[in-house]
């Protein structure tokens, strides 16, 4: 019979025989440290993670050496290293921000970074000063600014100093309460405008870039337009992204296709293929070695390719920008090379390990992207299971060298290995993907196995060619066959997301199950021993808790869209003005494809009095009778026979006999609102009033609001 003290001592039991695999927690430790912080509902005191460091470092070197105390007090001081961390990052990077928008304005400034769209250029400019009505004074001047410029802007490099007339806002808050939350990202890019040119811009002075980092990203887009103009077509945008990490100048229709069918990682610079650089370089460096016996007798031909590769890794993964799948494969990399200098094993979960308490350390703050979570869920599955599997693999490996038809053993092999491998890394990362883009592919499998061998053994070799002949002009002799071999890996994306259910579109997931999934996911892969399958009941929790319940009304955060959602959970946009990247955002987390429509009724709907006229929508739900306002001239009229009034006007002071209005200087003031009816009352939950008192978040602490009773109640 099951006692607590037998319960006690076979958990101790348990652990002192994984021993060996405590080291792979620390960066979950110092993960979650990070990850609390972005809990909290305030912005924690510099000193408190400091603190909490300095309390752990003393239980630590208090707990006897080589125990489970020692082992859980070293955690702690990873995870309040995480909390100091990352909050002191925080504090390092504040940067004034527009507080409202300005219209017609000249913009001068630096030109840091180009990124090239199918249609169009986008500049992030620093050094920047604002000329115009109402532009903040110097000391509150944005430090970088982003501008779309429009068709015809003049050759540009980093280092010129440009002059445009635009148009330039805040950067946007969430779409609705729970959504990405761009003003976040961009308060550790400091970047404190965004807008779009109103006429071409002119180069006021041209510069040369100064600095390591400056200097990289000229040579980044220097590569990027010489690719697009050897490659006009869309596979210049995929080439670019391939080669100098532009995702931005991939064509929309093919982005689309790649997520679709699976194969968007690959137009994300991460292991695949800094695998397929460090691969490249070191077969072409071992085998020239071995091509000149003289030179071969006397060097170690393997560690001599390891350097070069690493160099060419580091290089590789600097001129792409270092996004983070970049860094975590590249710090692998570098780590499996050291291996094989020192005739050490070159893949295990502890250099993954390292590679993530790298990461966490210089951007604590990707922790919370996408790019991060997928990256290494799909990289920890891979070496997990691959582990779980080193008997099987032996024993496979055996009897193909003990059959007649060797060869065939080693095809199949190598296309299961294939197709386990995709089959793995989908699993792993579609609960990240549905949680953070609510899109599952599910037929990545396919387009993987076709896309994959195309890219490493067609694409890339080409691309590395072309990168070594870029320095001679010559770029264009490998750029053009690598354009044949994207154009099949287009095709090959276009045809799979083409098959009915090839993806399909998921409710937004709610918080917990982010949690429990990554919880249940990491128990199962770093631990051994068979309790390791506790794991799995705990990620079937995190998948069976459902997306949360959807609101039926909703304001964006600039208050000038207003939606709701009909009797069979459509959501739809019932304002006189709609905003593309609000209605998309509306429509995907409610597992609506393309965007939210115009809302209309049928015929007894407009007897009922419901659907939308000019500047007026009404609708009803249960008890309550809603007026959704875009036109002030509407107001009265909306204000004498509703219970609920949203605004795109102002309407707090002239709206007096709803039980609730909300206008257009709420959602100013609290950001995007949604609202929750039923029998009983009103849920109302705003963007900010989530986010909580926090820098990037304007007008915080957000105010608290009285629940509304029903009509009746």
């Amino acid at each position: 019979m099951w006692t607590l003290s037998n319960m006690r001592s076979w958990l101790l039991q348990q652990l002192d025989a994984e021993r060996g695999r405590w080291m792979l927690w620390l960066p979950v430790a110092l993960g979650l440290g990070i990850a609390v912080y972005f809990e909290l509902p305030s912005e924690p005191a510099l000193w408190v993670g400091p603190a909490l460091a300095a309390a752990a470092i003393v239980l630590a070197v208090l707990a006897p050496s080589g125990s489970l105390a020692r082992a859980i007090a070293i955690g702690a001081v990873a995870g309040s290293t995480g909390l100091g961390l990352i909050a002191w990052r925080t504090a390092s990077l504040a940067a004034p921000t527009l507080s409202r928008p300005l219209f017609s304005i000249n913009v001068e400034g630096r030109v840091a970074d180009i990124q090239r769209l199918p249609d169009g250029v986008r500049v992030v400019l620093e050094a920047v000063r604002l000329k115009g009505n109402g532009v903040p004074p110097p000391e509150m001047m944005p430090l970088k600014v982003r501008v779309s410029l429009i068709r015809g802007a003049p050759p540009l490099t980093v280092g010129d100093r440009l002059l445009v007339l635009a148009n330039l806002s805040p950067p946007a808050g969430p779409a609705m309460p729970g959504a990405f939350d761009f003003q976040r990202v961009a308060w550790y890019q400091q970047l404190g405008a965004v807008g779009y040119a109103l006429a071409p811009a002119a180069v006021v002075e041209k510069g040369k870039p100064d600095g390591f980092v400056r200097t990289l990203d000229a040579l980044r887009a220097d590569v990027t337009q010489r690719i697009l103009k050897a490659l006009p077509n869309p596979e210049g945008g995929v080439v670019a992204a391939l080669l100098a990490g532009e995702q931005t100048a991939v064509d929309k229709d093919v982005a689309q296709a790649m997520r679709d069918s699976g194969l968007a990682h690959i137009l994300s610079i991460s292991g695949l293929h800094i695998v397929f650089v460090v691969g490249l370089v070191m077969g072409i460096v071992r085998y020239g070695i071995a091509l000149i016996p003289p030179l071969a007798l006397r060097i170690d031909a393997k560690k001599v390719a390891a350097v070069l590769a690493l160099m060419a890794a580091l290089f590789y993964t600097a001129l792409a920008g270092a996004p983070v799948p970049a860094q975590r494969a590249c710090a692998m990399a570098g780590f499996a090379l050291l291996a094989i200098l020192l005739d050490r094993t070159a893949l295990s979960l502890r250099l993954v390990a390292w590679s993530a308490v790298i990461v966490l350390l210089v951007a604590p703050e990707s922790l919370t992207g996408a790019s991060f979570q997928m990256s290494f869920a799909a990289v920890v599955a891979l070496i997990a299971a691959w582990e779980s599997a080193a008997g099987w693999r032996r024993r496979l490996h055996e009897r193909a060298d003990l059959s007649e038809r060797r060869w065939l053993w080693r095809l199949g092999a190598a296309f299961g290995a294939s197709l386990l491998t995709t089959l793995i890394a989908s699993v792993a990362t579609g609960a990240f993907a549905a949680y953070h883009f609510n899109r599952v592919s599910l037929l990545g499998v396919v387009a993987n196995l076709l896309g994959v061998p195309l890219t490493g053994f067609w694409i890339m070799p080409w691309g590395l060619a072309a990168m070594l002949l870029m320095p001679f002009g010559l770029e264009q002799v490998a750029l053009v066959p690598m354009g044949w071999g994207v154009e099949a890996l287009n095709a090959i994306a276009r045809y799979v997301a083409a098959w009915p259910e090839a993806a399909t579109l998921v409710p937004s997931l709610p918080g917990a199950s982010l949690w429990l999934l990554t919880a249940g996911g990491l128990w199962l892969c770093l631990w051994r021993r068979r309790w390791r399958y506790v794991g799995l009941p705990v990620v079937a929790i995190g998948l069976m808790l459902g997306p949360p319940p959807a609101p039926d009304l909703l304001m964006s955060e600039d208050g000038r869209v207003l939606g709701l959602r009909d009797e069979r959970g459509v959501v739809h946009v019932a304002s006189a003005r709609t905003d593309r990247f609000v209605s998309e955002a509306w429509a995907r987390r409610h597992g609506q494809e393309g965007a939210a429509k115009r809302w209309t009724v049928s015929a007894d709907g407009q007897a009922a009095g419901l659907g939308c006229g000019t500047g007026l929508c009404r609708w009803r739900k249960g008890p309550w009778r809603v007026a959704l306002v875009s036109d002030e001239r509407r107001l009265t009229e909306a204000c004498s026979s509703a219970d609920i009034v949203l605004a795109t006007v102002d309407a707090q002071q002239r709206c007096r006999g709803p039980r609730l209005v909300i206008d257009r200087r709420d959602a100013w003031k609290d950001g995007a609102h949604a609202l929750w009816l039923d029998e009983l009352g009103v849920r109302r939950e705003t963007a900010n009033a989530r986010r909580g008192d926090r820098p990037w978040v304007p007008n915080s602490p957000s105010r608290q609001t009285t629940p509304v009773k029903a009509p009746g109640a």
